[in-house]
C-alpha cells in the first residue's frame, strides 16, 4: 500500500474520528466536513507530487483575541484562544533543500532553502515567511530541509483570525516534524514565526497571534519579559454560548501602516520616559506629564497609551473572572475592552473610508445587550467582529448579520484545545 492509500485508510479509522472531534468539535456536520477536507487534500498532494516518502498531515489553528487589544507589542497582557478554523498541510520531506507549496487559491511557491538571506522583493509574501522561518530555525541550531506541501485553509486572509500567524506556525511545525521529531516547544515556535513576519515579511506584529495559534486552548499571556502562558480551562459552548465571528467584508491586508502606527505611537510615548515599551512606564507617570506628551505626540498617542494601561488591568481581572466562571463579569470586561479599542485605540475604521466594523458592532450591541458580548476582533480597521451569543439566539443572530454582510459572513466557532499539531503521520 502506498503512502496515499495508507493515509486515506488511516483518516477513516475510529481513532481518527476521535482526533477530528478533539480538534474541531462536535457541531453538526463538522466531522464529515473534516473527513472530506483531509481526504481531498491527500488526493491533491498525490496529483501534484506523487511522493514516495512519509506523508504528514499538519495543522495550525487561527486565533481569536478576547482582550488585550494591541498590547502585546509593548509587552502587555492578553487573553486569547485558538479556534476551530485552521490551516492544514499534506506534506512530505524531500532529499534536497527545495520547497514547493501549493496553497488552494494562492500562487505556487517554489524556493530554495540553500539561500536564506532576506530578499526585498519577497517582502509581504508567503515566500518570505517560509524563508524567514527556515532561517531562524537554522540559526537556532535546528535541522531544516525541503518539502512538498499541499495546503488548504479556512482561516480567511484579511479576516482578523490571524491567517498569517497560522501559516507561519504551520511552516515551523512542518520543518520541526519532518526534520527534528517535533521537539520545538510552543513558545519558541511562536517566536520563530514572529521573527519571520517581522524581519522577512516586513510587518511589525507582536507575538500574541503566533502564541495563541502555537499553544492552543484559552490562554492568558503576559509579555512583560519572556512570555508567561497561563492555560485556562473555560469553554464557552459548555456555558451555553457560541463564539460568532462576523466578517464585515472588508480586508485589512493593505493596512500595515495603520497597524504599525499603533505600535509606533505607544513606543513613542514610552520613549519620552526613557523606555522602549509602555510596560516599563507607570500609568501615573503618563498622568503627571500628560500635557507634555500631548504637546510632543498629539492626543491620539495619549489615548492609545491610556488604552494600553487600562487593557492590562482588564485582562488581569478577566483572568480572575474566567477562573470563577463569572460570565456576567467576563462579558462586561470584553465589552469594555471593545469600547476602549473603538474610542481610545481607534482601530474600528480608517478615517475617510467605509465603516462596516462600526455597523457590525452596533448591530451586535442591539441584539446582545444584557445577553452576551461583542467587540472589534484582532487588529481592527477592517475584517471581523467577535461576538459571544447565547446558543438559542445563534441562528437568528447569524441570519440578521448575513442579511447585511453577505451569505457566508458568519463563522460559528469554538475554542480549539490544541495548537500546532501533527494530526496524522502515516509512514510508507
Amino acid at each position: 500500500m502506498d503512502v496515499y492509500s495508507s493515509m486515506l485508510a488511516a483518516i477513516r479509522r475510529p481513532e481518527a474520528i476521535e482526533r477530528f472531534a478533539a480538534l474541531y468539535g462536535h457541531r453538526e456536520g463538522e466531522l464529515a466536513r473534516q473527513l472530506t477536507r483531509y481526504s481531498q487534500l491527500v488526493k491533491v498532494h498525490e496529483d501534484l507530487f506523487h511522493a514516495d516518502r512519509p506523508l504528514y498531515m499538519i495543522s495550525a489553528p487561527g486565533r481569536t483575541e478576547i482582550a488585550g487589544n494591541h498590547t502585546d507589542h509593548n509587552n502587555g497582557c492578553v487573553l486569547a484562544a485558538a479556534i476551530t478554523l485552521d490551516t492544514v498541510a499534506a506534506v512530505t520531506p524531500r532529499y534536497d533543500m527545495q520547497v514547493r507549496i501549493h496553497s488552494e487559491g494562492f500562487p505556487v511557491i517554489e524556493i530554495s532553502l540553500d539561500d536564506l538571506s532576506i530578499r526585498e522583493e519577497e517582502k509581504s509574501t508567503s515566500a518570505a515567511l517560509v524563508r524567514g522561518v527556515a532561517a531562524r530555525m537554522q540559526e537556532l541550531g535546528y535541522k531544516i530541509g525541503g518539502f512538498d506541501a499541499a495546503i488548504t485553509t479556512d482561516v480567511a486572509s484579511g479576516s482578523g483570525l490571524s491567517s498569517s500567524a497560522a501559516y507561519e506556525v504551520l511552516v515551523c511545525a512542518i520543518l520541526d516534524a519532518l526534520y527534528n521529531g517535533f521537539v520545538v516547544d510552543s513558545t519558541l515556535r511562536a517566536q520563530i514565526a514572529q521573527y519571520a513576519e517581522n524581519v522577512y515579511f516586513g510587518k511589525p506584529c507582536g507575538l500574541m497571534d503566533q502564541m495563541a495559534s502555537s499553544t492552543g486552548g484559552l490562554v492568558a499571556i503576559d509579555f512583560k519579559a519572556e512570555p508567561v502562558v497561563q492555560p485556562l480551562s473555560f469553554r464557552f459552548n459548555e456555558a451555553g454560548f457560541d463564539i460568532v465571528v462576523v466578517n464585515s467584508g472588508s480586508s485589512h491586508d493593505n493596512l500595515t501602516d495603520e497597524y504599525a502606527s499603533i505600535r509606533q505611537e505607544m513606543q513613542a510615548v514610552a520613549g519620552l520616559f526613557g523606555e522602549e515599551v509602555l510596560r516599563r512606564v507607570r500609568p501615573e507617570q503618563l498622568w503627571m506629564d500628560m500635557g507634555h506628551v500631548r504637546e510632543k505626540l498629539g492626543e491620539r498617542a495619549v489615548l492609545r497609551a491610556l488604552h494600553f494601561f487600562q487593557e492590562n488591568d482588564r485582562v488581569k481581572k478577566l483572568v480572575h473572572d474566567v477562573k470563577l466562571s463569572d460570565l456576567g463579569a467576563m462579558f462586561e470586561g470584553i465589552i469594555a475592552s471593545g469600547e476602549s479599542s473603538w474610542m481610545m485605540l481607534q482601530n474600528v475604521y480608517v478615517p475617510g473610508t467605509h465603516q462596516p466594523l462600526a455597523l457590525a458592532l452596533s448591530m451586535a450591541a442591539q441584539q446582545l445587550k444584557g445577553k452576551g458580548a461583542w467587540r472589534v476582533h484582532g487588529g481592527g480597521f477592517a475584517g471581523t467582529t467577535l461576538n459571544f451569543v447565547p446558543s438559542d439566539m445563534t441562528e437568528e443572530f447569524v441570519q440578521k448579520m448575513c442579511k447585511v454582510f453577505g451569505e457566508h459572513a458568519c463563522f460559528v466557532l469554538d475554542v480549539r484545545p490544541e495548537g500546532a499539531a501533527v494530526v496524522f503521520n502515516q509512514e510508507k
